[in-house]
């Protein structure tokens, strides 16, 4: 099974102190989590103010430290809709890249999926597709390069027990009456995020863990870091294994 570290996504230092944001920070988290039995990286690099970007500077900043950090440990970024510089923007930060990552995360609920995979493709980086419902289920499957993703990422945001294990069990059957048979990595997000994780392990998907997906422990007590979160999640996956 794959565990993937989320270090920081859209988070901030008032949500949680211990957000990394700088390329030092990124680094210095990633080699804990990484030690902690993380195989792969998911990061959103900031610029100088600490606000998510694609400019190819920031980009090139925070992977050079992480790669610095972890060697051989695959790093991916999200190409978001709400990342500056923006919209159709994107795609020109993007072709500035100097420093590629090993993947990059694409929303299907965004308009222009379509072009930014096209270009990731361009550009030899490896694709997580993002489904976060059904309907971004059936968008996928008819997608021409939908067999060529490294795997399919389940995103599911809705809060609560119930409505997360619904959304889940929904896009997994979407998925299954699809035919999909590559790889899954799956997570949810905050009061979503430990009722699914036993789910997601029964349906023997990888798993997704990080600051960016949830702030707590298990019991609810404030999660000192991203090394700690890592840590209850494999410490879960043993018990339900």
């Amino acid at each position: 099974m794959l565990l993937q570290a989320a270090l920081n996504g859209a988070r901030t230092r008032a949500e949680h102190p211990a957000v990394p944001l700088t390329p030092e920070d990124l680094a210095a988290d990633a080699a804990s989590v990484v030690a902690a039995g993380v195989g792969a990286l998911h990061v959103h690099p900031r610029d100088d103010a600490g606000v998510e970007t694609l400019e190819p500077r920031a980009v090139a900043a925070a992977l050079d430290a992480i790669r610095a950090a972890c060697p051989g440990i695959p790093v991916g970024v999200s190409t978001g809709a709400w990342i500056a510089p923006g919209g159709a923007a994107r795609l020109s930060a993007m072709r500035g890249w100097r420093v590629e990552p090993d993947y990059v995360s694409i929303n299907l609920s965004e308009n222009d999926a379509p072009e930014v995979a096209a270009l990731a493709q361009e550009m030899g980086i490896d694709i997580e597709a993002g489904l976060w419902s059904r309907g971004d289920v059936a968008r996928f499957l008819h997608e021409p390069w939908a067999h060529r993703v490294l795997r399919v990422l389940v995103e599911i945001n809705e809060q609560g027990e119930d409505e997360a294990l619904g959304a889940f069990e929904g896009v997994v059957a979407e998925l299954d009456e699809g035919g999909w048979s590559g790889s899954i990595l799956s997570h949810g997000l905050d009061t979503g995020f430990w009722p699914l994780l036993p789910a997601a392990l029964r349906a023997g998907h990888d798993l997704r863990i990080g600051l960016e997906d949830v702030l707590v422990l298990p019991d609810g007590s404030p999660a000192p870091g991203n090394a700690a979160l890592v840590q209850a999640a494999r410490r879960r996956c043993t018990v339900a294994g």
